[in-house]
Parts: structure tokens; sequence; C-alpha cells
């Protein structure tokens, strides 16, 4: 038995997989975000913990048999989170989201500091990252900065918690703007240019490897064996990659959570930073990938839900499936800026072309475009960058609605593989690394891409009406943009 733990934004997410890779139970529990200033997002480190407690004691109840047997742990999380630990481990201020955008200024003189840091980190500095986070402390609560003895990621606080090891690992140490991506380990020049040193840093492994061992007191509290590893897991997106066979070069999946990526695996790696793409390592050995991220993707429909007054998600598409395929009107999904491919923490939501006729359904379908419309954007930076992306998996929460599929399919021109299980993100890619370590086995025999439920085709008709509106939804992007800083 294997445990898959997925540390989200919105929800921490368990997972028990059997040694058939079957899915045994899951549970769930809620998290939620602060946002004490504009562009500010932050959550406790310690909520984190207790969700995972209460999911595991939750199973524990119901699966006390199934826990008695349990291998290996692997961990998935949110990515770039700043997590501040003093001396003695104790957390020093909540952790800075990958969605706070308070860090722009920083972004830039940490350039500025290090001349390199793109060709270093293939990446540019953008407010989501970690780096520009601790630079924003340093100036802004120098007495924390001068407190804080190790930074941490998200998922790798909760690995501190379950094995008492300051651990990391490649693919999510890769979104700090502190790693040296191409050779896999710390830049001591991207440290210095936050006036931190490798003391400060966990150490690495591959997502594949052991990083410690379940502390006793969990190992009784949860009933578990006594040599249960703990794994190195993987950023979200390179956790879910793994969890649906998105291995291999060329091997390409859409992600539709809080947030929205486009993740393609490359041998090499990759970087093309100028437009904003994320080139970061894969969770597994010799392995890389490229991103495209837009900030805003379910978290749109489930704004616009509320914003509407729908009443939920499920009726919002019904609503939207039984209204005209055509309204006219334009949303820009920068709820919370936008990364790939303007790097703009300034960047606001928009609708455009309201009428008195406007229904809420066509708002709602404007809403599902507009983040499909992000989405072809980023398809365009990562096959400028030299990928080549003939099919495309489908994973995360919004991979659930139909329609929303057939908007993306047209819109991205590609056809979508739907797999079975495909909603279990991270957690089921965590396990799935979990395995790996424990069993030393081959790659492609545990990660394997999971039966395909079905396949959308783009639609012909919406796919020649989509190249107009993607055009206007990139002029009406450049036509404000100067307008976000006075709103």
């Amino acid at each position: 038995m294997f445990v898959g733990i997925d540390l989200g934004t919105s929800a921490v997410k368990v997972l028990l997989v059997d040694a058939e890779q079957r899915l045994v139970d899951q549970e769930s529990e809620p998290l939620d975000v602060d946002r004490p200033h504009p562009l500010w997002s932050e959550q406790d480190p310690n909520d984190w913990w207790r969700a995972t407690d209460t999911a595991l004691c939750a199973l524990a109840q119901r699966r006390s048999q199934e826990l008695s047997a349990v291998a290996g742990i692997g961990l998935s999380g949110q990515m770039h989170g700043a997590v501040l630990l003093d001396a003695d481990g104790s957390v020093l201020r909540p952790a800075i989201l990958w969605n706070d955008g308070r860090s722009v200024a920083q972004c830039a003189e940490l350039e500025r500091r290090e001349p390199r840091s793109r060709e270093i980190t293939g990446n540019l500095a953008m407010p989501g990252f970690t780096a520009p986070k601790l630079a924003w402390v340093e100036e802004n609560e120098p007495d924390v900065f001068s407190r804080t003895r190790r930074v941490l990621l998200p998922k790798d606080y909760l690995r501190w918690r379950l094995c008492g090891e300051y651990a990391s690992e490649m693919s999510d140490a890769a979104g700090t703007l502190w790693l040296d991506v191409g050779a896999r380990r710390w830049s001591e020049a991207m440290l210095e240019a936050t006036h931190l040193s490798p003391a400060h840093m966990p150490a690495l492994f591959e997502g594949s490897q052991v990083t410690g061992v379940l502390s006793p007191e969990l190992s009784s509290r949860w009933g578990m064996g006594s040599r249960v590893a703990i794994a190195g897991g993987g950023g979200d997106n390179a956790a879910g990659a793994v969890g649906v066979g998105v291995v291999s070069p060329g091997d390409a999946f859409l992600s539709l959570g809080t947030s929205g990526v486009l993740f393609v695996v490359n041998e090499r790696f990759s970087p093309n930073p100028e437009r904003a793409a994320h080139a970061f390592c894969h969770a597994l050995p010799d392995r890389w990938h490229q991103m495209s991220v837009i900030l805003s993707a379910a978290s749109c429909l489930a704004w616009a839900v509320s914003a509407l007054g729908a009443g939920s998600e499920r009726a919002l598409l019904e609503e939207v499936e039984a209204g005209p395929q055509a309204s006219g009107i334009l949303f820009l999904p920068y709820l919370s800026g936008e990364r790939t491919p303007h790097n703009d923490a300034d960047a606001k939501g928009l609708f455009l072309g309201l009428t008195h006729d406007t229904s809420r359904a066509d708002l709602g379908r404007a809403v599902l475009e507009g983040v499909a419309f992000a989405f072809a954007e980023g398809l365009e930076v990562l096959t400028a960058a030299g990928a080549r992306i003939d099919r495309i998996s489908v994973i995360g929460g919004g991979a659930r609605s139909a329609l929303w599929g057939e908007i993306l399919a047209s819109a991205l021109d590609r056809p979508l593989q739907y797999h079975v299980g495909g909603e279990y993100g991270g957690a089921f890619g965590a396990a799935r690394l979990a395995r790996l370590a424990v069993g030393g086995e081959a790659i492609a025999d545990v990660c394997s891409a999971p039966p395909i439920e079905r396949v959308v085709e783009p639609t012909p008709e919406l796919v020649e009406r989509y190249r107009d509106r993607r055009t206007l939804f990139a002029e009406t992007y450049e036509s404000v943009r100067v307008l976000f800083k006075r709103c």
C-alpha cells in the first residue's frame, strides 16, 4: 500500500493506493486563503498540518488494516510558497503563496543583483517564485528575515512534520529561483542575491528517492508500520504528470485546477524565459519539463458562480450549454494577475461587450472561453520554444466538464485525452513516486498512462470562430494593460 498526499491551495487530499495502483480510499480537508492586502495571498502552515492529520486520522478509522500495510508516502504540493522557520523549527510568519503578487519590485532587483539569473534558473523572475518573496521579507520584515534559519516549500514543511528531515526534490526546488536547473543543484550565486546561503536550504533529492522515515509517533497515531518511507515526491504539476504517465519527451497535459498549466516533458533543459515560460526539472531523474502557467483557471468558474448567483458550477454549466454558442462577450481571466505570457501581477479580470441583452449564460460561456484563450496563448509560447505537442491529457477538477473540454480542444486545436482517475491529480503521482522510492521498479512499469476514458476532438466550427476571438482577446489585453495599475 502507498499513500499520496497532495497539499493544494484549497484542500489537502490524501489517497490510499494498493499494489495494483487501484484507489482504495481517499480523504480531503478544505483550506482557506488569507488576503490581508491587495495582491497578497497567504496560509498558515500549521493549518496544512492539521488538515493532513485530520485526513489521515479519518482514513485510519475506515482503513486500519490497509494503513498498517503502507510501505511509503509520497508528497505533492502547491509550488513556490515560502515557509520560514526559526532555529527551533517554528513558523515565523504565514506562508506567502504562489499567487501572491507583492514582490514585483524585488524581481527586478534580483535580476539586477545577479545578471545571469535567467541563464542559471531558466526562468524570468516573477512574484510567484520563492526567492523574490524572501527579498520582500528582508526589506519589509527585517526581524523575521534575521531569525529565518530554514526556508521550505509547502509540501516540504509537511515532510519535516512527517519525518523531521529538511529535504526537497528537484521539480519543486526548480520553482524557487535558487536552483541551477540544468545542473540540478542549489545555485550559490542566486542564494547570495537574496542574502541567503545553502545552509538555509533543504537537502535535495530526486522525487523517486527516499528522504526519510515516518516518525514513530505518527506511525502509531495512524496505525502504520515502523519503517514507512517518505519519498521526495514532486511539485503539484510534476507529480500530476507522473500520475497520468506524462513522463517521456513530448508527453503533455493540461491541468484545470485553481490555476491552469500546460506541461510538456523535455529530455534536456530547454528554457524560454523571455515569454514567461517555465523550464523546470521533472520529478524523475534526468528529465525536465516546460510549463505555461495561467494563475486563474477553474477558480474563474468558481468566481463566476458566486458573482453571478448561479448556485453551483453544475447549474451554471448547464445554463451555458442550453444558451447560445456565440454571445460576443469576451472575458480576460486575470483575477490573480497573470504569468504566461505576460508576467503581469497587476492584470485584472475584464468583461468586454456587455449590452442590455447579455445573459448569465453569455457571461458564463465567456468565462469558459477566456480561460481557454489564455491556455492557447500558453501553447503558442511552448511551441515557439520548440515543443511539439500533438495530444494533451487533461487532469484536475475542471476536467469533469464536457462542455469546457469541447471549448478547450477547439481553442487549442488539439485533441484532449481524459484518463480514468485524471481528477486525482498530484496525489496519485505522489503515491507512484513513493512506490518507485520503495521498490526500485522501472519508471515505465509504474508510470504508465491510465486508461483513456474519452477523447474530445476540436469542433471545426469553433476552431474557426476562436481564431478571430483569440486575436481580439490578445488585442484587448494589450489595449488595457496600462490601465490595470490604476484600478
